[in-house]
């Protein structure tokens, strides 16, 4: 057998093994919000020490992580040097979203049934600190490089923007890789994402007794003709194609809606958040303005109605970099080889914290386990599912890649 065969058989010999580590891995919870994430962050760091691998926890104190709206954040690196060459990082997210109902399955059990891992963060991406983990441990064990160098990264704000876990240590030069792998699904390397702006809108009134409502100003009114404004604004988008495959169109959506006192109260606050999908192509700051004069204008037809706007979010696109060639290559060769098909290279309508690192001129990719499509997954749903042959497979093609990035 050759190395690259030798490393799958040792990932297939020790996969029951990378499969206990995922389960313990979801059944520490990591709400975020609220995000009270560094109980994941030691627990994740017992595992890999009894791997044998050192591993550096780097708290954020405590005034930035609730500043980015979150309770404590410990980001964990693992450092593995080889020897002169270049250092690849692969980061993994463990943040994730609360469960929500409609769950058959323990949201937090890491159940196995039908050769499928059921739980919060099976699929994004606490699996990928299983990939990754497990995808390091097979290249020393077999390969055992003699050059370059390979770091773990695991974060906990990426469904925050990513600003107190990789932009916190890449401003503080605790990891400077030269190329970089983040978490993502194991049909298709993703090169481009969309950017992704979110803002909080609150709309006053006057608060008053329903029984005269004349006396008052209903903020609720006022907050559903800005809200009608917002929504026209995707049929517009349609209009605004994206050249990256895998990208269609702007959008925008309304997450959540809050206002009011009682059901006999005209309600004098509402406020509400709006989540707005920016193509590559796009100009945040442009994007930032019109929606901000759409709501100034719907305010502005309803007398007695102010409003204030927040940014509470500006993820910028994704826009790849030209020295991110040796990862596309060697994921893509790998990939067909494991997983018996081409592999493409394309853009994502999700945002990431990839974008942090080539923002700082440090090429990136998205590769990973998981399925097809983040619907297949139940990302972000109930019943959050990876298939475990997926994670098998795309542990294969990590520890194979990282064989042909590490060069002197």
């Amino acid at each position: 057998m050759n190395n690259y065969e030798q490393t799958d058989a040792w990932i297939d010999a020790h996969f029951d093994e990378q499969v206990r580590f995922l389960q313990e891995l979801i059944r520490v919870p990591t709400d975020t919000p609220p995000g009270n994430n560094t109980p994941h962050a030691e627990r994740t760091a017992e595992l890999l020490q009894g791997f044998g691998l050192e591993v550096e926890k780097y708290a954020v104190p405590e005034v930035e992580v609730r500043a980015a709206g979150l309770e404590t954040i410990t980001n964990l690196v693992v450092r593995r040097k080889y020897g002169p060459g270049k250092t690849v990082l692969l980061n993994a997210h463990g943040d994730v979203v609360p469960p929500g109902d409609g769950w058959t399955k323990q949201p937090y059990g890491g159940e196995i049934e039908n050769g499928q891992i059921y739980g919060r963060a099976a699929a994004v991406s606490k699996c990928d600190f299983s990939t990754f983990t497990f995808a390091l441990r097979a290249l020393e064990a077999v390969a055992k490089p003699q050059a370059g160098s390979v770091e773990l990264l695991f974060t906990y704000d990426e469904e925050f923007g990513g600003e107190v876990g990789p932009a916190w240590l890449l401003k503080k030069n605790i990891i400077k890789p030269d190329l970089m792998i983040a978490a993502g699904f194991s049909y298709q390397v993703v090169t481009a994402h969309n950017g992704c702006l979110q803002m909080e809108v609150t709309v006053h009134g006057k608060m008053a007794h329903a029984a005269i409502p004349e006396s008052g100003v209903d903020a609720l009114q006022g907050a559903t003709l800005i809200m009608n404004a917002l929504y026209a604004q995707n049929i517009l988008y349609k209009n605004i194609s994206s050249e990256v495959e895998g990208i269609n169109h702007p959008y925008l959506n309304i997450g959540t809606i809050e206002g009011g006192t009682n059901t006999n109260v005209i309600p004098g606050r509402v406020t509400f958040k709006l989540d707005r999908r920016m193509i590559p192509e796009e100009n945040p700051a442009a994007v930032e303005a019109t929606l901000r004069q759409v709501i100034a204008d719907a305010a502005a037809s309803m007398p007695g109605i102010s409003v204030e706007i927040k940014r509470i979010l500006l993820a910028n696109a994704l826009r790849p970099l030209p020295g991110n060639a040796p990862l596309v290559k060697a994921i893509q060769k790998h990939g067909e080889q494991v997983f018996g098909e081409k592999i493409p290279a394309l853009g994502t309508p999700l945002y990431t914290d990839v974008r942090l690192f080539c923002e700082a001129g440090i090429p990136g990719v998205i590769y990973g386990a998981g399925p097809r499509t983040v619907l297949e997954s139940h990302a972000k749903r109930a019943d959050e599912r990876l298939n475990l042959e997926d994670l098998r497979r795309a542990t294969k093609v990590i520890a194979r890649s990282l064989q042909d990035l590490l060069v002197a």
